[in-house]
């Protein structure tokens, strides 16, 4: 397919009609369209989120956390529905103005505090617990560094690859080639780190991994986009390896389970608030 020219205008204005999956809830201006306060469970951390791999960042480490012993790091997962918009309600707002999931407020801190953005949340909790960051300067710098490469190179991936190739409302060779060549770099990044250190600080298992793994993780398998044959993602053998290892953690199953609204209904965990959760209230029990 041949594309057209485009002329941009001189000053852009928003076209509500453009098309796409997610054009319904796009918008140029910020800050809430309704009225609509949060709900607030028992546990010190409320969490509003989705099951996207941002989100499945941070549940993740909360289990992992409460795995180790850490009491203090209970928490309540309300589900945020981004396809009716419940990030522009004015609770949700209020502590994250950027309106993307996922957002947390640690009521246990005085005064409460909200914190906003995936890779933000990972540090707080991490340095709240002491936990899943490495100590020694040379170690917590290797993983903050791949934290951080994970917050820019992930919408190269999702917004980028993922809009062009998935949800575009047409196919459109330059895009998608675009992308897929920065996707498949990206890849080859990791390959090749991970085929000298068993997690991506070395040695130790981190929040790295934790920031990595839902993204990266889940495209080595094929699982998004359905774009595995096409990305050829079977050649990244060394991502495949670490996917795996991570994937077997038991937290790891439990906190991509939380706030998921797809896949078998036995692997969807719509909100959780309390340990038993897991065994009582996934979408396969209720359903019964």
């Amino acid at each position: 397919m041949r594309m057209t020219d485009y002329v941009p205008p001189k000053v852009w204005t928003w076209d509500k009609e453009s098309g796409g999956r997610f054009a319904s809830i796009n918008r140029p201006i910020a800050g809430p369209t309704h009225d609509k306060e949060l709900p607030v469970g028992k546990h010190p951390i409320q969490l509003y989120s989705l099951g996207t791999p941002n989100g499945v960042k941070v549940t993740v480490l909360l289990e992992e956390l409460l795995a180790l012993g850490h009491t203090g790091a209970e928490y309540d997962a309300w589900l945020i529905n981004i396809g009716a918009g419940d990030q522009f309600g004015s609770g949700f707002v209020a502590i994250n103005p950027n309106s993307k999931i996922p957002a947390m407020l640690d009521r246990s801190a005085d005064p409460p505090t909200r914190i906003f953005e995936s890779g933000a949340m990972l540090i707080y909790l991490a340095e709240k617990f002491g936990a899943f960051l490495p100590t020694s300067l040379p170690a917590r710098t290797e993983a903050l560094s791949w934290l951080f490469w994970q917050m820019g190179s992930a919408p190269f991936l999702g917004g980028g690859f993922g809009h062009f190739y998935a949800y575009a409302p047409t196919k459109q060779e330059y895009p998608i080639n675009r992308y897929a060549m920065e996707v498949k770099r990206q890849m080859d990044v990791l390959d090749r780190h991970l085929a000298q250190n068993e997690y991506m600080a070395g040695s130790e298992y981190s929040i790295a991994d934790m920031a990595i793994w839902p993204w990266y993780g889940a495209l080595s398998l094929g699982l998004l986009y359905e774009a595995g044959e096409f990305l050829d993602v079977a050649s990244y053998t060394n991502v495949i390896r670490w996917t795996k290892q991570i994937g077997a953690r038991p937290a790891v199953k439990r906190g991509r389970m939380v706030n998921r609204v797809y896949g078998e209904p036995s692997s969807q965990l719509h909100e959780r608030h309390d340990a038993s959760d897991f065994e009582t209230k996934t979408q396969d029990k209720i359903a019964k």
